[in-house]
């Protein structure tokens, strides 16, 4: 069977929301570390289901307003994911793919966003 294009990149913000789950896990147990792990679990494993609501929107401006929301998340993860290698909370390099993945998922959003947006017009 051929999978969409939407399915695969639905997949990998489940597999995104995953990899955020795990990496949680390893976030120290102090204050600021439980701090950014919250804030992190809430914007990592947001953007999955809110692709999956754009996906089924009922009018392209509320599809363009639903990867919006995504997107939005998907740049807070990015920040918070910074915060922890800047602050030593895990090693940079064990970070480097989320972030890298992070920064894919930022960019085929935003490239949807704009493909949306030309096809209103």
């Amino acid at each position: 069977r051929t999978v969409a294009k939407g399915d695969d990149i639905e997949e990998r913000l489940i597999d995104f929301a995953v990899r955020v789950i795990n990496l949680c896990g390893h976030l120290p147990d102090t204050a600021a570390g439980r701090h950014v792990s919250g804030q992190l679990l809430r914007s990592g494993t947001a953007p999955a289901p809110h692709y999956s609501e754009a996906r089924g929107a009922e009018s392209s401006r509320d599809f363009i307003h639903k990867l919006g929301i995504c997107l939005k998340e998907l740049n807070e993860s990015r920040v918070w994911l910074k915060i922890i290698v800047k602050s030593q909370m895990l090693p940079e390099a064990s970070m480097r793919s989320i972030l890298e993945e992070c920064d894919e998922l930022c960019r085929i959003i935003s490239s949807s966003i704009k493909t949306a947006r030309s096809n209103q017009r």
